[in-house]
Parts: C-alpha cells; sequence; structure tokens
C-alpha cells in the first residue's frame, strides 16, 4: 500500500482528508469537502451520529464478526457501497476506474455518476465487483437512453435515478474558488484563480498528463458529441427528473431501479408506488438544499412508508465504520459514502480509496465485537439508544 496512507500516518477518515488537502489545489478538494450555502446540513448528517449512543451487551464471546449481507440480492463482502461522486477524475487521473477497482478487490458495489470523466465501459472493465450507474437526465432523454442502453451492455447491474437536483445548490466555496472563470476558457477572467494549481505542481503535472479537463463520455449529445465541462449547472437545470419520468425509465431498463435523494415517508411512498426496488435516504450529502434535516435522523420515518416493501439504504455523514453500525441499527440495509472514499483518492489514488475501505471495515469488525454482536445481520434498535425527539420505527 502507498507508504502515505499507511499507519500511523492514517488512522481514519479525518486523516485521509487532510491528505487530501495537501495534495489537490483548493478548488478541487473544496469541490469534495463543501456542501451548501450554510453549510448546516452538511455538518448536521456527521453530528446526527454523535446523538445515536450504543448499548453494548458485554462479556459475550465473538470471535469472527460476519459482515456479509445482500443488497438487491447481490452479495457485498461488507455493507458498503461507494457513492456517485462525479467529477472523479479531476481528483486523480481516471478517477472513476481507479475507485471502481478499488472497490471491486474489496468485495463492495460502486455506483458511477453521469457526469463521470471516464467511459462507463472502461468503468464497469476496470471493477471484478458489481457496478451501478447513476442517472442525470443531462442532454435530454435520448441521451438518457443511450446512456442506459450502453450501462445496460457494459454490465451495470442496477440504475441509480437520483431525484434532488432540480438546480445544482448554492456550493459558495466554488464561488469563491473561482469555478465559473477557470470553466470560461478565458484567460483574464481565469488568472486570479490559477496560482492554487501552481501550488500544487504534482497534482497539475497528474492531472495534465491524464488530458487536462475532462468532457463527459457518458452524457452524449445528439449531433454534438460529448457534453463539455463547462455545460454542467446549465444543464443540470434543464433535465429535472419527475415521477412521471420514471414510467419511461423503467422500460427502458430490466433491472432493479434505486431512487436517490428521499427526504420523507411521503416520498418513500410515491418511490415505492414508482417502482423503484430501493431507495437511498439522501441529501446529497448537503451539497442541495442547506437546512434539511440529517439523512439518519429521517430513516425511521422513511422505513415505516416503506414497510418492508422494497430496501432502504441511507448516505450522508459516513465517516466511521460505527457510523455504518449506527444505521443499521436503526433499519437500513446497507450505506452509501461518497466524501469518506473521495478524501482517499484525493490523498493517494486507488490505494487510497482501498485504505478508507479497510478503516470502514476495520472499524465495523472492532464494534461489532465491543457490542458483543456476532454478525451485521443481528443488529437492531436495542443495540442503540436515539434522541428522544426523533421518530422511531
Amino acid at each position: 500500500m502507498h507508504r502515505s496512507v499507511q499507519p500511523p500516518r492514517v488512522l481514519n477518515i479525518k486523516d485521509l482528508r487532510r491528505a487530501a488537502k495537501r495534495r489537490l489545489p483548493r478548488v478541487v478538494f473544496d469541490y469534495i469537502d463543501g456542501g451548501a450555502e450554510a453549510e448546516l446540513t452538511l455538518r448536521a448528517n456527521c453530528r446526527a451520529f454523535e446523538a445515536v449512543t450504543f448499548r453494548p451487551r458485554c462479556a459475550v464471546a465473538t470471535s469472527a464478526c460476519d459482515l456479509r449481507t445482500t443488497v438487491l440480492g447481490t452479495p457485498l463482502s461488507m455493507p458498503l457501497i461507494l457513492a456517485p461522486v462525479g467529477s472523479s477524475r479531476l481528483i486523480y487521473p481516471r478517477g472513476e476506474e481507479v475507485a471502481a477497482r478499488a472497490a471491486g478487490a474489496a468485495g463492495i458495489a460502486y455506483a458511477l455518476s453521469t457526469l463521470s470523466g471516464c467511459r462507463l465501459e472502461d468503468v464497469a472493465a476496470a471493477s471484478k465487483g458489481p457496478v451501478w450507474y447513476q442517472l442525470y437526465l443531462v442532454g435530454g432523454r435520448d441521451c438518457a437512453l443511450s446512456a442506459i442502453e450502453r450501462a445496460g451492455g457494459a454490465g451495470f447491474s442496477a440504475l441509480v435515478v437520483t431525484i434532488d437536483t432540480a438546480v445544482a445548490g448554492m456550493r459558495e466555496r466554488d464561488f469563491r474558488n473561482g469555478v465559473k472563470e477557470l470553466l470560461s476558457g478565458k484567460l483574464g477572467p481565469m488568472l486570479p484563480f490559477m496560482g492554487q494549481f501552481l501550488t500544487k505542481p504534482r497534482w497539475l503535472m497528474s492531472f495534465l498528463a491524464d488530458g487536462g479537463l475532462m468532457k463527459f463520455p457518458n452524457v452524449v449529445i445528439p449531433g454534438e458529441g460529448p457534453m463539455t465541462y463547462a455545460d454542467v449547472t446549465t444543464a443540470l437545470e434543464q433535465s429535472m427528473v419527475s415521477w412521471q419520468d420514471l414510467g419511461w425509465i423503467r422500460e427502458a431498463w430490466s433491472g432493479p431501479i434505486v431512487i436517490k435523494g428521499v427526504h420523507t415517508g411521503d416520498d418513500a411512498r410515491r418511490a415505492v408506488d414508482a417502482g423503484a426496488d430501493a431507495l437511498v435516504v439522501s441529501n446529497h450529502g448537503g451539497r442541495q438544499l442547506d437546512g434539511v434535516a440529517p439523512t439518519l435522523s429521517m430513516l425511521s420515518e422513511v422505513l415505516v412508508a416503506v414497510d418492508d416493501r422494497i430496501e432502504v439504504l441511507l448516505d450522508g455523514g459516513i465517516r466511521r465504520g460505527s457510523d455504518i453500525v449506527k444505521a443499521l441499527c436503526l433499519g437500513a440495509r446497507a450505506v452509501l459514502a461518497g466524501r469518506a472514499y473521495a478524501y482517499g483518492l484525493g490523498a493517494a489514488g486507488e490505494a487510497g480509496v482501498a485504505r478508507a475501505v479497510e478503516i470502514l471495515r476495520a472499524d465495523l469488525v472492532r464494534t461489532l465485537k465491543l457490542l458483543g454482536c456476532a454478525a451485521i445481520a443481528e443488529l437492531d434498535q436495542s443495540y442503540i439508544d436515539v434522541p428522544a425527539d426523533w421518530p422511531r420505527e
């Protein structure tokens, strides 16, 4: 493993975050690290896990812990899926392929963003494990249908439809760092913001060697070719998913559909009615609407609404294996983590992603043993206390 992410230098996800901050230009690091507006929801997602406390069963012999589970019938070595992180190729050369390879090696699933810098076929080929394709309707319906067909042909096993991005969230760090100016292609506006690249020469050399600013090879606009990087915000505003769209998406995709971005019981019921096979309780990692409740606190409301009809996953704020345990105790089937592995990717590429997964796995085993629980399948609410004002099942 890459020396820079080995212990004792890197013991937890926060250490990977620090290492990523050292390697990446500010504009790229803040793209991973930042949230919308005042970043209230970003912080609340993490703090929600602090509010849940454990009730261990001591003097229980648990020599081995079984972390295995299935999600949508697919076996995973642990209840973790790497969440879609757009533009991973900015973070590290061939970033999406690198992350997918690390996920496959660990026996877990990887979800690829529509806004990927790598061809979906190359990402599927890079992983030995299950890969999911996350769908935005950027480029319009024909563009989306083409990507769905390609994803099916490449072996993606599930389609993740993100429903919480009617417009891009107001990520103030991106504006301060000059994202708009840097993407303008005009030297005058770009110049004040160029210094942040020059202070990270190793990143800059690898970025240029990887081809510089990529296009989006999975968003092929009819008659124009792959969408350019500068078009993202406009394209997202023109590509909102509505519940009616689930009809033609369901017709076009024969495999399982996961609806990501559910905050409430009402939307959970709509997801079931729309034919979803699973949903993700998600506020986009606090990157969209600021001021919504942390996902962990909304999990019970969603589970009551779903009533065991489909599988419920959760993302937002996962930084330790104990966070995963708390989500599972509250009823999640598995969790998705984005920033946790993106920090690893930014710190050291594939070795960094592998280290992030290894940290979470070791945390999981240790937490289960200290709880006196031999398998994640045995986790339930009897192992935790939750704040009195949270909805309970």
